[in-house]
């Protein structure tokens, strides 16, 4: 196994795309302080014509940009198109009611100068490539959890891991002591989210949830998801005053996360965590305050740190299937081990019986389930994403990380 070189830890920046005198005034005046009271979502009125004139115009940009440009190659064409789905196309938003009344609420409930927050707003774009890929997979496609394993537990992420791992050693150790959550959690989950680093994300924040805040596409959750990205917009204004930065400095994924560990926003403000003892929380530039915030996430989120508490064992079904009404009970750990065996679940070691579990199931297309009993230590990672997927490949990868720096002679 060949170990990588350093990676980077952090992709350049693009400067915001505005005049440094109006920059100036915008942060200048945003900055002005206030207590501020927790966040409120509020049900976004449906602008269906609004939305089907945005998706339309962002067509036919693209159209006019693909008829009109004569690219040197293929290879500057994609370029092109890419760098058109990270920019997106100028909108009015403020000619939305609803935004108008996003702004309002700034203004009364934070403070913010409605001069400067208009400047800020009229620099927004629409980033249609977001909204598509927010959209619903199509149904009928079976669940495969090897299949995702795969696309985590692989070369290049265990390379970079063990890199990683040794680079920030003393970190990881302090994050571990301090927090009690292995240091193999935190650098798998920076390893699936961001690859440590390189993959951090290309889109203005403040375009990306300001586009889903007002113009999710159509699903069963929509109000639900748009109620969350409004929310998420307000705390990116939120924490680019309480920074001192240039909100359009914000880099990050097609959903607004920004960093190593990916964190939304509002998750910045909550759980970040201010780990080099810089004087600034820095989850872009700062692996070490990476590492720190995402130990305090996982504590915050039910990790128990005390005790041989593990994530997941196997478990044992019987034939008799009394155990199926044990699945989907949500993302909790919620039934003792004598609870267990009245249904028929069992398992190979040994379950204390002070430990809750949930039962749940991986499938694995047209092979057989596989069925694992979860801890709150599984279910905290799946509070970083609701997907038991996710939680058990950032197992299998920190596992696999740890062991590959067994065999190099590192513990």
């Amino acid at each position: 196994m060949t170990v990588l070189p350093s990676l980077p830890l952090q992709q350049p920046y693009p400067r915001a795309l505005v005049s440094t005198v109006s920059l100036t005034l915008a942060v200048a005046m945003l900055a002005t302080t206030i207590a501020a009271r927790p966040a409120q979502a509020a049900a976004d009125p449906t602008h269906p014509k609004a939305v089907a004139a945005l998706r339309a115009a962002a067509s036919k940009a693209r159209l006019n940009a693909k008829t009109t440009a004569k690219p040197a190659s293929k290879v500057t064409a994609r370029a092109a198109a890419r760098a058109s789905d990270v920019e997106g196309e100028p909108v009015n938003f403020r000619g939305w009611q609803a935004v108008a009344d996003f702004e309002a609420d700034m203004v009364k409930h934070y403070n913010f100068e409605p001069a400067a927050l208009k400047a800020v707003m009229e620099q927004v774009n629409y980033i249609d490539s977001a909204v598509q890929l927010v959209k619903p997979g199509p149904p009928g496609k079976p669940k495969n959890w090897q299949a995702y394993r795969q696309r985590f537990v692989e070369p290049v992420r265990i390379n970079a891991g063990v890199e990683f791992w040794n680079r920030h050693a003393d970190a990881l150790a302090r994050a571990q002591a301090e927090y009690g959550v292995p240091a193999e959690i935190i650098v798998a989950i920076i390893g699936v989210e961001t690859v440590y680093g390189r993959n951090t994300g290309r889109f203005r924040v403040l375009d990306v949830l300001t586009t889903l805040a007002f113009a999710y596409p159509d699903a069963p959750n929509r109000l639900a998801r748009q109620a969350f990205f409004r929310g998420e917009l307000e705390n990116t204004l939120l924490l680019a005053r309480k920074s001192n930065i240039d909100p359009f400095s914000l880099i990050g994924s097609f959903a607004g996360a920004v960093g190593l560990p990916q964190f939304m926003p509002g998750s910045i403000l909550a759980y970040g965590v201010d780990f080099d003892a810089d004087g600034s929380i820095d989850l872009r530039g700062s692996a070490v305050d990476a590492i720190g915030s995402v130990a305090n996430f996982l504590v915050q989120h039910g990790w128990r740190p005390a005790g041989d508490q593990r994530a997941v064992v196997a478990a044992q079904l019987s034939a008799t299937r009394a155990w199926e009404g044990m699945l989907s009970q949500g993302l909790q750990a919620s039934y003792s081990a004598e609870q267990l065996r009245a249904a028929g679940v069992t398992s190979a070691e040994n379950l204390p019986p002070d430990t809750k579990f949930g039962l749940i199931d991986l499938q694995n297309g047209a092979e057989a389930t596989e069925y694992w009993l979860a801890t709150d230590n599984f279910y905290a990672i799946t509070q970083y994403n609701r997907s038991y997927f996710y939680a058990m490949s950032v197992l299998d990868l920190g596992r696999t990380i740890r062991l590959a720096r067994a065999e190099l002679g590192l513990r």
